[in-house]
């Protein structure tokens, strides 16, 4: 089945709007129609399994062209709109692209003259001269669901950018998974502050169109008081975010732990660890809102684990279980399942596990064993099943020959009140090899209440001596990408 058929399957003849707003909204009919309506469009005028961009923030007309994309037969990637020309150029050669639908008031900050660009006008004109089509696509039932349904593209700070592909078949697995262990139902209205360039803002969107929720667009979560509003106004009984949203609502604001949310269910964090002292400032701000901690990949098209929110005070730092229908383990440097309590890397296995990377067959025969996802993330499993995550391969630290995970001092530093976020990063050092450097975010710089003696003195009270920062930096701003998630060297 076609991804855009199964997400549509059961809301698209409703006349309840889908996108509420503050500046736009939409109805699933509508979006369905138009949807029908630029898809054949697409087919007619462009044919089948074509890689089209597209270029948007957050919109009606972000959404209605990814789905029509998707519709269509043709492979959709979304591309995030701060995007650097050289990586962007690389992304459309790479991806062969002729075709990019844009914004019009992004047209001018790229050159794509060569290309053929289609903005928001131009799929007004297409709705107004299409006869109205709301009849499935005739090839639906014998639609191949392993052919790509959409290219998203990792970040390119560290390299090239690599290219995710994703089939149809692991949008529909994803997207049923996450239904199943959140409960969602067509009462759901989420508050999306997550780019839909990014897997876990395109997995919100997915979830609540095949329930029949609602969602509300809000691409400016610099003005927290707007995402506040939001909750309130429009009733929304979930939030997503990453670490550093978390962070920053509840402290670098003084109003949002006091807030009265009475239509908040649950919210869900993943695309990093968040330590465990925020969550729990959550959790006692809102005792009676769900705390979902989730892990995934963009490789596993959103997600491959959660902890249910009743076992967040029993295991909590954990990453959780496998979702439904995932298979997670840890193997050690053997390529063996990992004992009890042993690091090694998550791997995992299941129908959302990415196709490979796009024209990248050496990097994909790395990652990809044996239909296993090798994550390069290290974690480990406890007595009961759940897993712990302790850090990426490539962060981990030697100090003097000694293997040290940057997470483990970051959660005791980020127990002091006064710190929003730490980043605890290696730096080089003629004696020991690398040196312990501590990014640390204070919420007011001018207080002057941290000092880099008073931090090493409560490290070192909690911590071995080899883990103790020598190199301490203050600054009051967290550095996060247009994922809101933390850039970590500049």
């Amino acid at each position: 089945m076609n991804a855009y058929d199964y997400f549509l399957s059961n809301s698209k003849k409703l006349d309840k709007d889908f996108i509420l707003g503050p500046k736009e909204k939409i109805s699933y009919k509508n979006l369905h129609q138009n949807c029908n309506n630029l898809a054949e469009y697409l087919r007619n005028t462009y044919g089948e399994k074509n890689n089209i961009l597209l270029i948007s923030p957050n919109s009606v007309f972000c959404v209605t062209v990814y789905l029509a994309i998707i519709k269509s037969g043709n492979i959709c990637v979304p591309i995030n709109p701060e995007i650097e020309t050289n990586n962007l150029n690389f992304i459309i050669n790479i991806c062969k692209a002729k075709y990019i639908f844009i914004t019009s008031n992004l047209q001018n900050k790229f050159d794509l003259d060569q290309y053929t660009l289609i903005n928001e006008n131009d799929i007004s004109n297409i709705f107004n001269s299409s006869v109205k089509n709301d009849q499935p696509d005739i090839n639906q039932n014998s639609f191949d669901e392993n052919s790509l349904a959409e290219i998203i593209f990792t970040s390119g700070s560290t390299g090239e950018p690599k290219g995710v592909m994703i089939s149809h078949k692991n949008l529909i697995a994803n997207t049923d998974s996450i239904i199943e262990y959140l409960k969602l139902s067509s009462d759901d209205i989420i508050e999306i502050v997550l780019p839909f360039y990014y897997c876990y803002g395109l997995s919100l969107l997915h979830t609540h169109l095949k329930v029949g929720g609602s969602v509300v667009l809000n691409n400016a979560f610099i003005f927290i008081g707007s995402v506040i509003n939001d909750l309130k106004k429009y009733k929304c009984t979930g939030f997503a975010g990453v670490p550093s949203h978390f962070q920053i609502l509840l402290r670098k604001t003084k109003s949002f732990k006091t807030t009265d949310l009475p239509d908040l269910k649950y919210v869900t964090q993943a695309g990093g660890k968040l330590h465990r002292i925020f969550i729990q400032e959550f959790v006692d701000s809102f005792p009676n809102v769900k705390f979902y901690v989730m892990y995934g990949q963009t490789e596993a098209t959103a997600r491959l684990s959660y902890l249910p929110p009743e076992m967040l005070n029993k295991k909590m730092g954990s990453m959780g279980i496998a979702i439904p229908g995932v298979i997670l383990d840890v193997y050690n440097d053997k390529g063996q399942p990992a004992k009890t309590g042993e690091v090694g890397e998550i791997v995992a296995k299941g129908d959302n596990i990415m196709s490979g990377y796009l024209e990248d067959s050496e990097t994909t025969n790395k990652i990809l064993k044996d239909g296993w996802l090798y994550t390069g993330d290290l974690a480990y499993k406890d007595k009961d099943g759940y897993f712990f995550h302790t850090a990426r391969k490539k962060e981990i630290i030697k100090v003097g020959g000694k293997r040290i995970s940057p997470k483990e001092i970051e959660e005791v530093i980020v127990s002091i009140p006064e710190v929003v976020d730490c980043t605890i990063e290696g730096s080089y050092d003629d004696v020991l090899g690398e040196a312990i450097k501590a990014k640390i975010i204070v919420g007011n710089l001018k207080s002057n209440i941290l000092t880099k003696k008073s931090v090493q003195e409560y490290c070192a009270c909690k911590l071995a001596n080899f883990k103790v920062p020598q190199i301490i930096e203050f600054e009051d701003k967290i550095k996060v990408a247009a994922t809101g998630k933390k850039v970590k060297k500049t």
